[in-house]
């Protein structure tokens, strides 16, 4: 019996002329009609160049071979009027059928398409653990994750955006994490115009969530745009700047007053006369803040 993890040698396979009548495909999917018409044109002007592969494991019982892989060019064969095709043989169970094919449409799908996304998570649906797709797909473990929850979600725009390169697939999971599709749009707007990153993601999340909670009106968030984030984005930086300006002032000021103090109980003289007067407790700092300490004369040593 073959499997999947197992290569067959050349001089060791099957191949036979089998009825097209008598084969059964188990996983169709859809094809580009242009390229089917070319494969037709091109199998009817010089023949089958790759065959067929069909399971005959349940030929008695049933009477037909399933299809492994080849659905195309046995289709073409039927449009041209041909009542054979070549077929490779093999004998498995139907799952590892089932997962042969699937391997085989991710091999001729183009990486980066739905099409790939979604071969991926019937891959997956079929028993295969991610770290076996990610072999499969010579992608790494993290990528067939996220790409799997991505097709889970639904998130078809997100999907098309990281496979065309408009934004990274970190970006495309903190998108498909937030739950209104509503901002999900303004997200992914505000991403092409440059405005959103991925380091600034969690802010623009926060924001948008902000004025979900104090917006009046329900409908209030559902008219929100890429402007008015952009005019929030920009409101929140100035409060933040405000922010920092007025607590670096603050700490100036702190620091100054703390010289001062610093200075005035390194005076042996001064302290001794506040001690007289019973001021020369300093006062008790908070945080990583230490006094210096005065050092000691001849006469106090």
């Amino acid at each position: 019996m073959e499997t999947i993890n197992n290569i067959c040698p050349m001089d060791r396979r099957r191949y036979e002329e089998v009825p097209i009548d008598k084969v059964k495909v188990i996983n169709s999917r859809n094809r580009d009609k242009e390229q089917f018409d070319m494969n037709v044109e091109s199998i009817g002007n010089v023949g089958l160049m790759k065959p067929i592969r069909v399971n005959d494991k349940f030929l008695e019982t049933t009477g037909f071979y399933e299809l492994i892989c080849g659905e195309g060019r046995l289709l073409a064969h039927k449009q041209i009027g041909k009542t054979h095709v070549l077929a490779e043989v093999v004998t498995c169970t139907r799952k590892e059928a089932l997962l042969q094919s699937l391997i085989e449409n991710i091999a001729r799908t183009k990486p980066g398409s739905m099409d790939f996304a979604r071969e991926l998570k019937r891959l997956r649906d079929e028993g295969c653990d991610y770290k076996q797709v990610a072999k499969i797909a010579c992608k790494s473990e993290e990528y067939v994750r996220s790409i799997i929850r991505l097709v889970e979600q639904g998130e078809e725009r997100l999907i098309h955006g990281v496979e065309t390169g408009i934004f990274p697939l970190k970006f495309a999971m903190q998108v498909a994490s937030t739950d209104d599709s509503q901002i999900q749009g303004v997200l992914m707007d505000a991403f092409a115009e440059g405005l959103v990153t991925t380091m600034n993601f969690g802010q623009a999340r926060r924001i948008i969530a902000t004025r979900a909670r104090t917006t009046k009106k329900s409908s209030g968030i559902r008219d929100y745009t890429v402007g008015q984030l952009q005019h929030d984005i920009a409101e929140t930086t100035r409060v933040k700047t405000s922010f920092v300006r007025e607590a670096k002032s603050k700490e100036n000021r702190f620091m100054a007053l703390f010289s001062g103090i610093n200075a005035i109980f390194l005076d042996a003289t001064l302290v001794e006369l506040l001690a007289k007067c019973n001021l020369n407790n300093r006062p008790t700092l908070s945080g990583n803040f230490q006094f210096d300490q005065p050092v000691a004369t001849e006469e106090q040593s």
